[in-house]
């Protein structure tokens, strides 16, 4: 990113009035009056003015959502049937706002206490902070809707405050530094959190808003160390580092056009969408790629002739995020998995989900992720077996596509699996638990709508470095195994020199009574009596076992297939086609067993046939040991030709797991009948979170218990 120099603080800041050409856009009476001052400030030589275009789209929201009325009857209406009603925004009112805001901060820095710097000091930084900060309100450290502009820290009630949200500290914060002539002030975004990077080059950070429940004590801190280090929320050294014009489209992608739950400004939805559009022809989206998605979503809801296509947006988003962040933005991925999702494309939203889950595997899971968890919890509860029943139905109304949907495809489940691996791997090495009870019962319930068939077709493998640690544990085990045989050999020695006592006190070489030397012979005599029991019985258990094995080898080594085979293993299989209970009799009529039929003298080549690896005969062809084993049902063995034809057609697929907790479900997962107990065991254990000086009782144990909840709202 290029960084212009600064100003030096001393140089007087000329800010007296607007100019010409932004003037003659006033009044602002529709959507293209608010896109050509928009172009105007981005296509101007010098920087575009931060503070100006803030109050402009601030009021033009305000009054297009929070001043708008709707009747009973539109609020339960779509967006579509709210009258067009755009307003007319006079000059007079965005001067007196913006001149408000320069005499402010103007009138609380004093700009010679940084005289000589041609950058912004941390210092400098804090103090701007400090002024946005103390003049807010109270009750409104907490994101709501419609609180991201300047016009609401501008326009609040004398009694009441100013109003800002966790993004609009920041973006006022960097808005008065250039009011103050420093323009190496920039916004720093990860996906939930802004703070500012500044002097040369942007090599400085500083915190100069709040996340979550509010750190105050956070302003003008570095963003850096283990704060910032495998954190999502910080996205790990990986945030949109903005120029101004970033900054502007920051800005644009902040608007918000909900009138209420059920409705949306059509007017202001449009405005943002030509505005994306003006900045995405500039060039100035291609590093940014939460905007792009936004523009996505809008075109999705409105298309516009001629224009990329949302699918084309969304991959352009995940190919921003992988070429210019390392692929460490989650958002981009979920915009695609939502599109197919919106659209009926099960497959593709699943894979969606799983590249997500992928990322988000990078870090690890703190308090303050608290948003992303809640998107991923809606896609593993919600979306996810919503999808899942929907296929179920369709599979019901229309039985001849059932083999082709996506729960008889093995791709989906290994996307599912990849999916759930992801957040078991967020989890890993993280001092607070993601997956309770809540999330591994909807995961049961989707595995198991699987069949047993679509889920045997994937091959489940473990990462190398996870075979690595668990082959290290395997040598720990064996390393525990030696030291019990070292410590049973000191036992055995420590029984010796006991006996030698004993013998000693015995004979009386010791002053110790003879009653006493009794007892401990006694003891000494019953201590050996059982290890010698148990001894017989670990021989015996070890001959048994060796003869059974060299017996079963012997059969297989010894087996000859041109030799006949056993009179009695030939006439066991003569007899299994005999019907033992005669069917007529349970009718009412005849005997109740029928009789034995006569054997048929090929009767020993069908059994060899039977045995066979390449059977050809007449009762079950083509039927071999493994065919039979892997069988769903009996009536599967009768149609070989069916198995054959699924066996055929069925695509083969592998994932590669690296979370300890789905590799410990890998035997568990393509079992033909499930143990939804073990599975949400297995999620639920809390072994692989870091607990540090924690009770008897898990965190997880008491959130589920008590239902407690303390999350924020969501952003509209």
């Amino acid at each position: 990113m290029t960084q212009r120099r600064g100003r030096s603080a001393h140089h007087s800041i000329k800010m007296a009035g607007f100019r010409d050409d932004q003037k003659c856009t006033f009044p602002l009476q529709s959507i293209q009056d608010v896109v050509k001052l928009f172009r105007i400030e981005l296509e101007r030589g010098d920087e575009p003015n931060l503070a100006l275009l803030s109050i402009v789209v601030g009021s033009v929201e305000n009054l297009l959502t929070c001043n708008r009325y709707l009747s009973p009857r539109n609020e339960t209406e779509s967006e579509q049937n709210v009258k067009p009603n755009f307003p007319i925004l006079e000059l007079s009112t965005v001067e007196a706002l913006y001149c408000k805001f320069e005499s402010q901060i103007k009138g609380c820095v004093d700009v010679t206490q940084y005289r000589g710097n041609s950058y912004a000091s941390r210092e400098l930084v804090k103090k701007t902070s400090d002024i946005i900060w103390s003049s807010l309100t109270r009750s409104y450290c907490k994101d709501r809707a419609h609180l991201q502009t300047l016009y609401s820290y501008l326009t609040g009630e004398k009694n009441f405050g100013n109003k800002l949200d966790c993004f609009g500290v920041a973006f006022a914060v960097v808005a008065a530094c250039q009011i103050l002539g420093y323009s190496d002030v920039h916004l720093a975004l990860s996906e939930d959190h802004a703070w500012v990077i500044f002097g040369k080059d942007g090599e400085e950070t500083a915190e100069v808003t709040w996340h979550g429940k509010g750190n105050e004590d956070k302003r003008g801190q570095p963003v850096c160390g283990p704060t910032a280090q495998k954190s999502w929320l910080y996205l790990n050294g990986h945030p949109v580092k903005c120029n101004r014009h970033t900054e502007v489209a920051a800005l644009v992608s902040g608007i918000n056009p909900s009138i209420s739950a059920t409705a949306d400004s059509k007017e202001l939805a449009t405005l943002q969408q030509k505005l994306l559009w003006l900045l995405y022809d500039q060039g100035d989206l291609k590093n940014y790629p939460m905007a792009i998605g936004n523009l996505g979503d809008l075109e999705e809801i409105n298309p516009t002739p001629g224009r990329s296509s949302p699918i084309d947006l969304f991959h352009q988003a995940i190919f921003a995020a992988q070429t210019h962040y390392a692929n460490h933005h989650v958002y981009p991925y979920t915009y695609l998995g939502g599109f197919f999702y919106r659209n009926g494309q099960y497959k593709d939203a699943l894979e969606a989900w799983a590249n997500a889950a992928d990322v988000i595997r990078k870090y690890n899971y703190g308090r303050e992720d608290e948003e992303i968890y809640k998107e991923f919890l809606e896609i593993a509860n919600d979306l996810i077996p919503h999808l899942v029943k929907v296929v179920s139905n369709q599979a019901i109304e229309a039985p001849e596509k059932a083999e082709s949907n996506c729960l008889h495809d093995p791709q989906c489940f290994a996307h599912l699996l990849r999916f759930y691996d992801g957040l078991c791997a967020w989890e890993e090495e993280s001092s607070t638990p993601v997956l309770h009870i809540g999330w591994a019962r909807p995961l049961v319930a989707t595995i198991s709508k699987f069949p047993a068939k679509t889920r045997s077709h994937v091959d489940i493998k473990i990462s190398e470095e996870k075979e690595e640690k668990v082959d290290d544990e395997k040598n720990g085990s064996v390393n525990r195994r030696h030291s019990h045989g070292r410590r049973d050999s000191l036992q055995k020695n420590d029984v010796k020199n006991e006996e030698d006592i004993v013998k000693t006190k015995v004979n009386g070489s010791t002053n110790v009574s003879d009653k006493k030397a009794g007892k401990m012979k006694k003891k000494l005599l019953k201590k050996i009596s059982a290890d010698a029991e148990a001894e017989s019985v670990h021989q015996a258990k070890t001959q048994g076992d060796g003869q059974d094995t060299e017996f079963l080898h012997s059969l297989v080594t010894n087996y000859d297939p041109s030799e006949a085979p056993h009179p009695n293993i030939a006439a066991l299989a003569a007899a299994c086609s005999d019907n033992i209970l005669n069917p007529d009799y349970l009718l009412g009529s005849g005997e109740p067993f029928s009789s034995r039929s006569s054997s048929s003298p090929s009767s020993s080549g069908d059994c060899r046939d039977l045995l066979s690896s390449q059977s050809n005969g007449a009762p079950f062809p083509g039927l071999t040991v493994e065919a039979m084993l892997k069988a769903d049902s009996p009536a599967l063995l009768t149609h070989g030709d069916g198995n054959d034809e699924l066996g055929s057609t069925a695509e083969h697929t592998s994932v590669t797991l690296s979370s300890q907790k789905m590799t410990g479900l890998k035997e568990l997962l393509l079992t033909e009948k499930l143990n939804t107990s073990a599975i949400q065991l297995q999620l639920t254990a809390q072994s692989q979170v870091q607990i540090v000086k924690r009770g008897r009782h898990s965190s997880e144990f008491d959130f589920v218990t008590t239902g407690r909840t303390t999350k924020r709202s969501r952003r509209e």
